[in-house]
């Protein structure tokens, strides 16, 4: 039993200097499992207590005890010394009931979503989107238009040609009417496209004029179409934008080069009823863009038999539909990145 004892004695002299020595928590696990495990000295003595004496059970159970007291108070004493120092190590803790900083959530811009709101309308009439080259040749953007070099309509759009080392003129598109264009050449009637884009005019900026803005152009190409079915057509489309079944459109007779008859579009100003406002000049009406019954003459240069297929197209620019809709006095707002007034929407 003296033996036992002379055991615990030394060993808890090693366990304590291993405890001591312990650099880090994980060193400390390591000698909690030997010095006080079920394979440490204390539970090789605690096992022999049965083979001792009666007179000598008491002592040696008291001494297992104290051993295990001693090394498991060193080893508390030491993981608290190390979890302190790895606390300060890594700086403040973080306080969990803390409010956490808002991260800004992105949408989309304004224009993009006039556009998108514009083509669940006319898919919702029936129409299907269709897209083309924002860099143009001059057949597309001009001559299938019934606009020939020498016409006075090529002086009214200043455009913005490129030199891309074509045989042919190439230029960015002024219009999105190059996609009716295209679709036509591409697709047997009857045609029912909306074509939304990017177009481009070499204008100086200002407050109602930019080099880059989008348009949305309609077409509809079938038997039988007539003005009636463009006026109606559009009627449904304006109260559908505006959310607002009382609104009235006009029309007034103008020319289109692509259209004829041709006419300019206008409806009941949403914010005076028609009474007139600052918004419509007080005049009661807000001109939206142009209409027309496609030119004859643009339907054959396609392929299509006008004898047999009539059409309609009308346009207008996503800029001016948000600024009339929004109260937005400048064009170029749309442009300047302005966190401040894209947020806003």
């Amino acid at each position: 039993m003296d033996d036992a004892l002379a055991l615990l004695d030394g060993a808890r002299a090693e366990a304590e200097a291993a405890v001591a020595a312990a650099a880090d928590v994980d060193a400390l696990d390591v000698v909690e499992r030997k010095w006080l495990g079920k394979n440490s000295p204390a539970t090789a003595v605690n096992e022999a207590i049965k083979t001792f004496s009666a007179d000598d059970r008491p002592r040696a159970g008291q001494a297992v005890g104290a051993y295990r007291s001693a090394v498991g108070e060193a080893a508390g004493a030491r993981r608290e010394a190390l979890t302190a120092a790895a606390a300060a190590t890594r700086g403040p803790g973080i306080d969990l009931t803390l409010g956490g900083h808002a991260r800004p959530r992105g949408h989309l811009h304004l224009v993009t979503q006039i556009r998108r709101e514009l083509e669940d309308i006319f898919i919702g009439l029936g129409y299907r989107v269709a897209e083309g080259p924002e860099v143009e040749d001059d057949w597309h953007n001009f001559e299938a238009l019934n606009i020939p070099p020498a016409h006075p309509a090529r002086s009214m759009q200043d455009t913005i040609y490129v030199d891309l080392g074509a045989a042919e003129q190439m230029m960015l598109r002024t219009h999105t009417s190059p996609v009716q264009i295209r679709t036509m050449e591409s697709q047997e009637p009857p045609i029912y496209v909306v074509a939304p884009g990017r177009t481009y005019r070499n204008e100086t900026l200002d407050a109602r004029h930019s080099p880059a803005f989008h348009q949305m152009e309609c077409l509809a190409v079938d038997r039988g179409l007539t003005m009636a079915d463009l006026f109606g057509t559009i009627e449904a489309f304006a109260r559908r934008l505006f959310d607002d079944e009382s609104v009235r459109t006009r029309f007034r007779s103008d020319f289109f080069p692509y259209t004829e008859p041709s006419a300019e579009l206008a409806v009941s100003c949403v914010f005076c009823g028609g009474d007139g406002c600052r918004v419509c000049s007080h005049t009661g009406w807000i001109e939206l863009g142009g209409c027309g019954m496609v030119d004859p003459q643009v339907l054959a240069g396609v392929g299509i038999d006008p004898e047999e297929w009539q059409g309609f197209a009308f346009g207008f620019g996503l800029e001016r539909i948000a600024m009339i809709r929004y109260g937005i006095n400048e064009i170029r707002t749309f442009f300047d990145n302005d966190v401040r007034f894209l947020e806003q929407y």
